[in-house]
């Protein structure tokens, strides 16, 4: 195959404009986004998370409900009153009675303490459920930034491709026009341009739904610095003990608390073993035919007896309550062990895609460079070089996206082990 001889004009340009690509490919693309930290991009999010305002209102009744359990009596004073005369169908002999009274609950032995240890083992189950949605907001941050990352890299080396492509493409156009370079090497500059166009929209759109996502979080524009969190931060954590970790793990704690919340559910019906009785005083004020008025006063007491029509089904769902609680504690339990296994799976998998990757972008780059000079020298035709520098950058894109996950899996190893950087 003959190949079009390049011009002494055009070599220098192009020589120029594809060294200077390969050198923009290699920088590292900085944040455009204000920098902050990753504990301070928590606390933002953590303030205005919606969960949180929730569990604050939860945590205020369950708080509310154990002052409220706390009272002498389970329930308010009952007021009763009852009239009678005989006027209207009776005998009409005058007879007039005006009865009244007031009574109050009272608690069955046990009942009351039960109730109180209920309410504080909810207020305390949602405390831990707190933590549980801090760890969730911890990791939506963690997450939405990484994603951020990896859009803004993408779309500046794009940038930087496409800048490259504008100047071989105007270069290869101009030696067409001069006839001193095939028609083919001008369709395949352009191809490659039009592609490079697309490439910085596809970016541009992923990085703009990125930052939106994470400003969304935040409730205002910024992007945590991530990348300094290395190898060094894994000592920090306690990941070589999943024992102690999965105790002290906040989904685990909250199920827990919730087991030991339903166990106090059960005995606080145990203690119900019957309705409240009621204890209280009553007047009775009548006059009868020939009688002057009589008035009277006495205690009035109501007992409830048990019954199992009433206990067998609050017994059956509060043993309900107990089986489901546990079982969703050893479902929190598996969970985190298997979280906790993927976590250190992924470190380990990050480290070494990394390292391929690095090796990786180097072999290309230096690969297009060859290309580069060989398409100079005339021994390889243009397209060929343009394939190498489209696998370059590829290369480039693999190798920014192992880096940030790499990163991404060291501060998610931490925010499993409880401890939010």
């Amino acid at each position: 195959m003959r190949q079009e001889r390049i011009p002494a004009w055009l070599t220098p340009r192009l020589v120029a404009a594809l060294g200077l690509f390969a050198l923009l490919l290699w920088q590292r693309v900085p944040a455009q986004a204000e920098s902050l930290t990753f504990h301070e991009a928590v606390s933002a999010a953590w303030a205005i998370d919606p969960g949180r305002s929730a569990l604050l209102v939860n945590r205020s009744s369950a708080d509310a409900r154990a002052d409220a359990a706390k009272s002498w009596f389970p329930g308010g004073p009952t007021v009763n009153g009852q009239y009678f005369d005989d006027h209207a169908l009776g005998s009409n002999e005058g007879y007039t009675t005006y009865q009244g009274g007031v009574s109050v609950p009272l608690w069955l032995p046990g009942q009351g303490s039960a109730t109180v240890r209920v309410a504080q083992a909810e207020a305390v189950t949602v405390q831990e459920r707190l933590n549980v949605e801090h760890m969730a907001v911890a990791v939506r941050i963690l997450d939405a930034t990484a994603a951020e990352l990896v859009a803004e890299r993408r779309e500046a080396i794009a940038r930087s491709l496409l800048g490259a492509m504008q100047r071989i493409e105007s270069g290869v156009r101009g030696a067409v026009h001069a006839g001193e370079a095939a028609v083919t090497d001008r369709d395949a500059a352009a191809a490659d341009l039009a592609n490079a166009r697309t490439e910085v929209e596809n970016a541009r759109e992923q990085r703009i739904t990125a930052t939106s996502l994470l400003a969304e979080l935040l409730g205002r524009p910024g992007l945590p610095d991530i990348m300094l969190y290395d190898d060094r931060f894994l000592g920090r954590t306690r990941i070589g003990t999943p024992q102690l970790v999965e105790d002290n793990d906040p989904r685990v704690r909250a199920a827990h608390r919730a087991v030991m919340a339903a166990e106090e559910g059960l005995k606080l019906a145990r203690a119900s073993f019957m309705p409240n009785p009621e204890v209280g005083i009553g007047a009775i004020h009548e006059k009868q035919y020939g009688s002057p008025w009589d008035n009277r006063v006495g205690v009035n007491v109501t007992i409830p007896l048990p019954s199992e029509a009433r206990n067998v089904p609050i017994m059956a769902d509060a043993r309900n309550k107990v089986a489901a609680a546990d079982s969703e504690e050893r479902q929190a339990r598996r969970m985190v062990r298997l979280e906790l296994a993927q976590v250190r799976a992924r470190v380990d998998a990050a480290a070494q895609a990394l390292g391929n990757a690095r090796l990786a972008a180097g072999a290309l780059n230096r690969r297009a460079n060859e290309m580069e000079r060989s398409w100079r020298l005339q021994e390889t035709p243009l397209v060929e070089a343009l394939r190498a520098r489209q696998s370059a950058y590829a290369a480039l894109l693999t190798f920014n996206q192992a880096e940030v996950a790499w990163h991404t899996a060291i501060v998610r190893a931490m925010i499993a082990t409880g401890f939010v950087p």
